[in-house]
């Protein structure tokens, strides 16, 4: 079995780290709800498997295949067999046979899907350890294969959406590179010895800039780009930028909602099977896409296990939308948590793809007419010594 190291939080709010071993993350889980503390991040030694990360779609396809064999009758590895022979996609096929190799060692299914590495995400995981526990391993398939549906539907809306900006964007880089470096050099010849305005000065001064020094730009501009990458995947870098994110003007509020719809729906799902509400919370973080909402749930975690309600515990988080606080409480009061979680979930699913297309149909224009005016402007700086070289003439001729 793996040696997993760990960080995890005690009751109390004392954090700790160590090693220790267990055949998958949610077993490491249990081993320390036993000692009194709950998992916060965990990573594992190399006896885990490499193994690609799935895409959200393949994920949702392969609990729909084996939901619909499973409810027939068909067995767990016959069931796998089927559905490695059905996927031609050889990464896909890699991690199903991998699963199968751990079923017929006599591995469940979970620990199967924890030995693949980050194939298969921790949600998908617990849920499935916790349909093998109830025995309804069919019920659980089919409800993480609509989870993931829905996930997948509205990435592919949010994608959709913000395709259009990005290629405007670089359009726009590209005609602006191709007009500075090879089409004003040929007008610039003809205006030699004249004494030209001061936006001619200005763009023949970024043209012969940009034309003498082109492959160094590039190579600036790659080297930054890496660099900026580079640093931001790094912890506290990457905290800052998920914080500032959440405070950028209708961009902030959409973000907010698409983490607090992510958030509710894991949660509903996780709370459904019986899984601990310490423990889903600590998947749930892991699921929400933001570092700086995820650094806040400590105190969550904290709050819970010293008796304090989930609405109170959830009430110091920011980043989320207020709406699912009060949802929860009234979830609390009615007894029907996982229902209120399950229709938060779908209305902000509903709200961030409407204002995904919002923030969308704003940024258009703003990038037509950034575009317009800078192309406006090499116009202007091009016809302006024109003008005063025709004007030259005529007042030459005209004296004649």
């Amino acid at each position: 079995m793996p040696i997993y190291k760990y960080n995890a939080i005690s009751l109390d709010g004392t954090k700790s780290s160590g090693k220790a071993e267990a055949a998958s993350e949610t077993q490491l889980s249990s081993i320390l709800n036993g000692e009194g503390l709950f998992l916060l991040k965990s990573t594992v030694s190399e006896s885990i498997t490499k193994q690609a990360k799935l895409k959200t779609v393949e994920i949702a396809d392969f609990c729909r295949q084996l939901a619909a064999m499973l409810s027939s009758g068909i067995t767990l590895i016959r069931s796998m067999q089927i559905i490695a022979q059905r996927d031609a996609k050889p990464h896909v096929k890699k991690v199903y046979t991998a699963l199968i190799e751990e079923l017929q060692r006599g591995s469940s299914l979970s620990e199967s899907m924890a030995h693949q590495g980050r194939a298969f995400p921790e949600l998908l995981i617990n849920m499935t350890r916790a349909g093998e526990s109830n025995g309804r391993m069919d019920v659980t398939a089919l409800k993480m294969a609509n989870h993931y549906d829905k996930q997948h539907r509205l990435d592919g809306k949010i994608k959709s959406a913000t395709t259009y900006p990005i290629i405007l964007v670089v359009l726009i880089v590209l005609v602006m590179v191709v007009i500075f470096t090879f089409v004003l050099p040929t007008f610039f010849d003809m205006f030699e010895g004249m004494v030209l305005p001061l936006p001619t000065r200005v763009v023949l001064a970024l043209s012969t800039f940009l034309t003498h020094n082109f492959l160094l730009i590039a190579v600036v501009v790659v080297i930054a780009v890496a660099v900026i990458t580079y640093t931001f995947r790094q912890p506290k870098p990457k905290l800052f930028l998920d914080m500032v994110k959440l405070k950028i003007p209708k961009i902030g509020k959409l973000l907010s909602t698409i983490y607090t719809a992510r958030f509710a729906r894991t949660l509903a799902s996780l709370y459904v099977s019986g899984i601990p509400m310490i423990q889903a919370l600590t998947i749930c973080r892991r699921t929400i896409g933001n570092k700086y909402i995820e650094s806040q749930f400590d105190e969550v975690i904290s709050a819970l296990g010293n008796g304090r309600t989930l609405s109170q515990s959830l009430a110091s988080v920011k980043g989320f939308e207020n709406k699912l606080l009060s949802t929860i409480l009234i979830g609390e009061e009615s007894g029907r948590l996982e229902q209120m979680l399950d229709a938060v979930a779908d209305q902000f699913d509903y709200d961030s793809e409407m204002a995904s297309q919002r923030l969308v149909t704003m940024i258009e224009p703003v990038l037509i007419v950034v575009m317009a005016v800078v192309v406006g402007f090499v116009i202007v700086s091009v016809m302006l010594p024109i003008y005063q070289m025709y004007s030259t003439v005529g007042e030459m001729g005209g004296g004649m």
